[in-house]
């Protein structure tokens, strides 16, 4: 089973899986909005610490969350290498000073404060849209704000039809070398089969694309009017105390961190 495919959560009846996407979605903004202009490393680490204790009492499957979290964990690692190296804050002690290296505490500080904005930041996103099926998702953005059900039920039909294009290629490439069509050891062939692959491909997926329009215009989701949800998804008591905790955690950390004097606006 692809990773994509596994549940993240071990137990869907758990909290972090009967919340109402939209209440996930608004608690992820929340934390966005408040660590995206913050430079000191207090605030992210005390939020990142809330998180992963929300994560861990949520009853998340640990392999199959970092599994889907290794780019990320990549690429944050990479950024703060670059920021340890060529930040321009270079105050304190030196770390490390090999001619034209110089790692002191300041630049270290700048590091580990990126590392942990990235990923206090990204981590809501991740578990919002690992723990909530596609389908609740659109029927809450649709209930909830008002999203325009053509384009908000399109996009949840593209997005199930993605692991379709994986099979096509599989398909494409097999029948491809059932006709004898292989690209050895020659790069230009390989580059040149690949490009015709990916043309076929995009074919396949307009065709299907014109398809599934049709098919959505003959169950009248043009209509503005007279819509009705099959599947509600009502916002409970548990949502207005999640996004209050939400609120509270990143009050409360910002706060800490303004008294112990480390806050530093992003760009100061």
């Amino acid at each position: 089973m692809s990773v994509l495919a596994e549940p993240i959560v071990a137990n869907p009846k758990a909290l972090l899986g009967r919340l109402n996407p939209v209440t996930k979605l608004a608690a992820a903004t929340i934390v966005m909005v408040g660590l995206l202009f913050t430079g000191d490393a207090v605030t992210p680490a005390l939020v990142l610490a809330a998180e992963l204790a929300a994560v861990s009492a949520a009853g998340v499957r640990w392999r199959v969350f970092l599994r889907r979290l290794w780019l990320l964990i990549l690429l944050t690692g990479g950024l703060a290498a670059s920021t340890l190296l060529f930040t321009d804050r270079q105050g304190g002690a030196p770390l490390l000073d090999a001619g034209p290296l110089l790692v002191t505490t300041e630049s270290a500080l700048a590091a580990l404060a990126i590392s942990l904005r990235i990923l206090a930041i990204a981590l809501p996103g991740v578990v919002v849209f690992a723990s909530t099926d596609p389908t609740e998702l659109a029927d809450a953005l649709v209930q909830h704000l008002r999203t325009p059900p053509r384009f908000t039920f399109g996009a949840l039909a593209a997005w199930r039809l993605v692991p379709v294009l994986g099979d096509e290629w599989r398909t494409l490439m097999l029948a491809r070398r059932a006709r004898g069509i292989d690209p050895g050891r020659s790069p230009l062939r390989r580059v040149r089969l690949f490009a015709s692959g990916v043309f076929a491909l995009l074919v396949c997926a307009i065709r299907r694309a014109i398809r599934l329009a049709t098919a959505m215009e003959s169950r009248g989701f043009t209509g503005e009017h007279g819509r009705t949800l099959a599947r509600p998804q009502p916002l409970r008591a548990a949502d207005g105390v999640f996004f209050l905790a939400t609120v509270a955690v990143m009050v409360g950390a910002t706060a800490f961190s303004l008294g112990l004097g480390t806050w530093r606006f992003l760009f100061w």
